[in-house]
Order: structure tokens, then C-alpha cells, then sequence
């Protein structure tokens, strides 16, 4: 199946748990309380962190079951059995650390109501169990991946996001709003959704073979899942700690200015990284000519797509904040989304190459870059802070993005051929920078503007985009006119 079917089963599966958690968030705050919701917060903060216990093994699972596409069923079944049997010992033991860090949590750390105290204390071993549930679906969900089995994964996902959310509901409304009621619920869902996982990835995976364990297999996976859980942390760490820089240089209200539009930045990318990880698996199978060339596809059509969305973030930013939430705030804050949102463009320049080093086998060479970057990006941020305010931090920001894709590309052997790519579309970039923050909008120039601007944006993106891409879009017109035609 080809790549944009798998680009949009996953964004798809990306998507509709989103909706579903917007849906639910305000019945729970009503069936429990604010409190009680706060408390489930911070434990699914603490499982996100102690998920760090997986290891990477869940993407080395998907690169090494990938990279296997041309191999025996029994080598793809020992890959998928040694990391099996690794992640759910590195899960049981996650499960033991977490269940003393966060009865010291909910009892010393958080200012909790002394009603809610002793349920807090029953729900933490509920709590514990969850972690070896959360490391395995990893593992599995990485197997999938590896199969390209994108559609059934994605199905699966919003069948557990769903039964996580809706579960716990019926639950409360029956039993009562209960945190020993809700996690058990919760952990469930997370079992019945591991189970049809599993099941899955024996029909493609293990297919009657032995669920084995092997050292050297296993020597190779903690290797490739080590480095990429190096990035894992860096990454969310620059973002967790440019918060609290950001707190202490100018206070908390900037710390608002500046996470609403980033989170919304941060939404652009949702296609670019469907995307990517659709193109990982089939990557990782393939010869280094026909890797590199389908990168460089992959690259074109991404470029493409992500400065037209990007093209029109730019011009909506201020007039949606100003919607969303009020005119002073879109006033406050249009400067910092407009350039996140260019620092979110460059950042989706590194998402091919970051995947083709990866599914090459190399993913130290990436968390090496990232642990490059640190310190002086905190340099960059605190100078930014100190001389601009808060659009001091977005410029820190998007001049790390930039610098990280400029060296992911030149680790990757990329940068030369991206680089003609790149030129046009960074012009149109800028140039809608320019209409954003000069002219007013809602007035006629700025409309005219904004046409032309994005007139020439989806001009370049014609020429930019692969043949494939085009082909695929005159055939959905195609099919559209026909549909209209049979309904006249």
C-alpha cells in the first residue's frame, strides 16, 4: 500500500483520539471534580515519565522488524520475542520504582484535600500495574509499524482511546467518582486493547513461530532503543525547561503568551510526523540508493505541503487568537505564534532526515545532534528573553529548529540536495512574515496580499511536489468531478 494511504491512516488514528479527549475532558471534570482530575493528571504525567522504562525499544521494534521485510518469518518472530520479553521485564520493574515515587508524590509533593487522600493511596498500586501495560503497547504497537500494518494499528488505536475514555464514564456513573474506581477501569481498557495488539502481531509477526529471546537480538535492540531514548528525553526537556526559563526571566503571564501559541505551532506538524512514520518501516527495508531517493521524495512532497499550511498559520495566527481567546491576547501574542510557526516550518525540514538516519541504524547520530544543541540553545533563549521578552524565546526557538535540521540534513548526506528545495519555499515564508506583521487583518490590502501570497505559495508547492503527489491529487479532482457529475 502506498505511503499516503499510510500518511493518512495515521493521521487519522492521530486525530480522532484528540476529538474524543476534547469531547470527554469537560464530562469528566463534571462527574469528578476538578481535584480528582487534577490528581489523574499527574498520574498519567508520572506514566508518560516512567514510560522512559520502554526504553526506545518500541521504535527499535519498528526499525528492526522493517529492516527484516526480506528476512525469514522466524528472525522476524525471535526480533519480536526478545523485545517482548525485555520491554515486560523493563515494565515490571518500572511498575516497582513507580509505586513508591508516587505514593511519595501524592502524599508529600502535592497539596492534596485530606478527603481525597487515602483514595489517592489505594489507586497507586493500580497505578503501578498500568506501567507494564503502557511499556508493552509500545513494543507492539513498533511491531505493527515495522509490518506497515498501518490501517489495523490505527483502527486499534481509536478503539483503545475510546474505551479508555468512555469506559471510565459508564464506570463513574455506576460505581461512583471514585480514582480507585476510574484507573482500575482505565487499566482495563489499556488490557483489552493490548490484547487485540497482541493477537495482531502474532497473525503477522510470529505466525505459529516460537516467541523466542536472544541475546544478540536483544544486545542490538537496548542499543538502537538506548540512543532513541536519549532523544526522547532531550527533546521534551528543552521544551519542559525553556517553560520554567521562561517563568523565571519574565514571569509567569509570558510563559502563557508563549505555550498557547506553540502548542498550536506544534499542531502544523500533526501531518509531517504521519508522514514520517509512515515512511520508517519501508525505509528501513530498503537499499541505501533507493532509501536515499525515496527520502528525497518524501522531502519534496513534505516541503510542499508543510509551506502551504505553514503559509496560512502565518496569516490566520492573529485573527483566530483574537477569536479563540481575546484581542488583547492575539495582540500580545501574535508576533510569538507567527514566529513559531515559521520555527515549526524549519523543524519540519528535519523530520525526513532525522527518520533516514534513524531507520539506517544510526540513532545515536541524532540524539548526538540534539545533546549539541542544548546549551546553546539555553543561551540563545535566555539572551532572546533578555533583549526581546518573550518573542526573545520564539526567535531562540526557531533558530534551534533551523540549526537542527541544517545538521540532521548534513549528518544525513540530505543537505546538498534539500537545499535547492528549500530556497523558494523559505522566500515565500518569509514574504508572508512580512503581510502578517505590516498589514492589518480583515482590511482589502491585506486580503489582496494574502491571495497573492498564497496564490504563489500553492504554485511553488505544484512545482515542489513529487509526480507521485501530483498524480494523486488530479486523480482525487478527477474522482470529485465525477462524484458531482453522478449527483446531477
Amino acid at each position: 500500500m502506498s505511503i499516503a494511504k499510510h500518511t493518512t491512516f495515521n493521521l487519522v488514528g492521530a486525530i480522532l483520539p484528540l476529538a474524543i479527549s476534547l469531547l470527554t475532558i469537560p464530562i469528566y471534570l463534571n462527574l469528578i471534580g476538578e481535584a480528582r482530575y487534577g490528581v489523574l493528571a499527574i498520574a498519567w504525567l508520572l506514566l508518560g515519565y516512567f514510560g522512559l522504562f520502554d526504553l526506545g525499544l518500541g521504535r527499535a521494534t519498528a526499525q528492526r522488524i522493517g529492516f527484516l521485510q526480506s528476512g525469514t518469518a522466524d528472525q522476524r518472530a525471535t526480533a519480536f520475542g526478545t523485545a517482548f520479553w525485555v520491554n515486560l521485564a523493563l515494565g515490571i520493574l518500572g511498575g516497582l520504582i513507580i509505586w513508591p515515587v508516587a505514593h511519595y508524590v501524592f502524599s508529600f509533593v502535592v497539596d492534596i484535600e485530606t478527603d481525597l487522600r487515602a483514595e489517592i493511596v489505594a489507586m497507586v498500586p493500580w497505578l503501578a500495574i498500568s506501567l507494564p501495560f503502557a511499556t508493552l503497547s509500545g513494543v507492539l504497537t513498533g511491531a505493527l509499524i515495522g509490518r506497515e500494518r498501518f490501517l489495523e494499528l490505527n483502527a486499534i488505536s481509536v478503539f483503545g482511546a475510546t474505551l479508555i475514555q468512555l469506559l471510565p464514564i459508564f464506570a463513574v456513573l455506576i460505581l461512583g467518582p471514585k480514582l480507585t474506581v476510574i484507573i482500575p477501569v482505565v487499566l482495563l481498557s489499556r488490557a483489552l486493547t493490548l490484547l487485540v495488539l497482541f493477537q495482531r502481531c502474532l497473525h503477522h509477526i510470529v505466525k505459529g513461530h516460537r516467541i523466542g529471546f536472544e541475546t544478540a537480538e536483544a544486545s542490538r535492540l537496548l542499543t538502537f532503543g538506548g540512543w532513541v531514548t536519549v532523544t526522547s528525553i532531550v527533546g521534551p526537556m528543552m521544551v519542559i525547561l525553556d517553560r520554567m526559563v521562561i517563568g523565571v526571566v519574565s514571569g509567569a503571564a509570558a510563559v502563557t503568551l508563549y505555550t498557547i501559541p506553540f502548542q498550536l505551532g506544534e499542531r502544523t506538524t500533526l501531518l509531517a510526523r504521519s508522514a514520517a512514520n509512515a515512511l520508517f518501516p519501508r525505509l528501513s527495508g530498503l537499499e541505501e540508493n533507493e532509501r536515499t531517493h525515496m527520502a528525497r521524495e518524501g522531502q519534496s512532497a513534505l516541503i510542499a505541503i508543510m509551506t502551504l499550511i505553514t503559509a496560512i498559520g502565518i496569516l490566520l495566527i492573529e485573527p483566530f487568537l483574537a477569536l479563540w481567546i481575546s484581542p488583547q491576547f492575539s495582540n500580545d501574542s501574535r508576533q510569538i505564534g507567527i514566529i513559531i510557526l515559521a520555527g515549526f516550518w524549519a523543524n519540519s525540514l528535519a523530520i525526513i532526515p532525522y527518520v533516514l538516519i534513524q531507520a539506517r541504524g544510526r540513532p545515536d547520530l541524532v540524539a548526538k545532534v540534539h545533546l549539541f544543541e542544548v546549551l546553546p540553545y539555553f543561551a540563545m533563549l535566555y539572551i532572546g528573553l533578555q533583549i526581546f521578552g518573550p518573542p526573545g524565546a520564539a526567535i531562540a526557538f526557531s533558530i534551534r529548529a533551523s540549526a537542527d535540521a541544517l545538521l540532521l540534513g548534513w549528518v544525513a548526506g540530505q543537505l546538498r540536495s534539500s537545499f535547492s528545495l528549500i530556497i523558494k519555499p523559505a522566500l515565500i515564508i518569509v514574504a508572508t512574515i512580512v503581510v502578517a506583521t505590516m498589514l492589518v487583518p480583515g482590511t482589502l490590502a491585506w486580503f489582496i496580499s494574502s491571495f497573492f501570497v498564497l496564490s504563489l505559495t500553492l504554485l511553488q508547492a505544484w512545482i515542489t511536489a513529487p509526480n507521485k503527489l501530483k498524480k494523486m491529487v488530479l486523480s482525487s479532482i478527477n474522482r470529485i468531478k465525477r462524484y458531482n457529475r453522478s449527483t446531477d
